[in-house]
Parts: C-alpha cells; sequence; structure tokens
C-alpha cells in the first residue's frame, strides 16, 4: 500500500532551493547522501482538479493565519512573488524561491482533509 508522498522540486538552484526549505520553512532533513537532503513535510492532502490547460501538478503550503505566516516568513528573508488574492476557496499567494520558482501559500477557507486516516 502506499506508505507516503515525495514531493520533488526542480531548479537550477537546487543547493539555494534546500536551504530554503532548511532555514526559512524549518523542515526538518536527512541526508540521503552527498548534501541530497530529503525534507520532513507537514501533514498532506491531495486534491484533484479539472483543467482546460495543460495537465500539470503543483504544489501549495497550507496555514491556518496567512499574514502572520507572511510576517515570519518575511522576517527571515523569505520574499513574496504574488499580492495576497481572496480566492473562494481560500486566501492565496506565492513564495520567491531560489532560481525563480514559485511556491503556492494559502490560507484554506474549505474543509480539510489533514488528520484523515488514509
Amino acid at each position: 500500500m502506499i506508505s507516503g508522498v515525495h514531493a520533488v522540486v526542480f531548479s537550477h538552484e537546487a543547493e539555494k532551493v534546500r536551504a530554503f526549505f532548511r532555514d526559512a520553512l524549518g523542515f526538518a532533513a536527512v541526508d540521503a547522501g552527498g548534501g541530497w537532503l530529503i525534507f520532513a513535510l507537514p501533514p498532506a492532502e491531495l486534491g484533484v482538479h479539472p483543467t482546460g490547460d495543460e495537465p500539470s501538478v503543483a504544489l501549495y503550503l497550507l496555514c491556518d493565519d496567512l499574514e502572520a505566516t507572511i510576517t515570519e516568513l518575511g522576517a527571515k528573508g523569505v520574499e513574496l512573488s504574488d499580492p495576497i488574492t481572496e480566492e473562494d476557496w481560500g486566501r492565496l499567494t506565492y513564495l520567491k524561491l531560489p532560481g525563480g520558482a514559485k511556491l503556492g501559500l494559502y490560507q484554506p477557507k474549505h474543509a480539510t482533509a489533514l488528520g484523515l486516516p488514509i
């Protein structure tokens, strides 16, 4: 059976992105060898959405208080790439990752599956 999810961030600045997850987000990690850090993540959930565009996969971090989270991350030098938007399903912004990628951050307005048994 499925025992977990392994998400991957591809970047031209992999070392800097690893430092971002370790230092700015405070995620614990194990070294899988040669400095390849594998990070522990908070509980996760998966949504499946229809699209009229090319199929894709996206990664978003969830938080309970968007402003407080942005303030805490800002004190660690994290910058937003987009302003906060109000969506039907939550309040959304994106964090700048080293190398130019964006990482979604949102405060959901909907029920979440966090904590449910799989």
